[in-house]
């Protein structure tokens, strides 16, 4: 398994509660900008569509990439920070 970021271990190690967009690994102002401006603003926005698409990763990773612009890496971040939230929280 890949190494992960401090932002993703700080991410995971605790409930979400009202953490802004940005707090999600992979997401930087850029694409927290551009999510935002779709109305993701907070970190559970997002949750809400990845579970909406069941946790897939293709079909996170292709509506990540078609409403932010997000690349395979910041996609990649993104997913495994929110499955590993998942697989601790829910």
């Amino acid at each position: 398994m890949s190494s992960t970021s401090q932002k993703h271990k700080e991410f995971v190690a605790e409930p979400m509660g009202e953490k802004p967009v940005m707090a999600l690994a992979g997401i930087g102002e850029v694409l927290g900008k551009r999510l935002e401006e779709k109305g993701f603003d907070k970190a559970y926005v997002v949750l809400g569509q990845f579970l909406v698409l069941k946790k897939d990763e293709e079909l996170f990773r292709d509506w990540l990439k078609d409403t932010c612009g997000a690349n395979v890496k910041q996609q990649g971040d993104c997913y495994s920070c929110l499955r590993e939230w998942c697989d601790s929280f829910l």
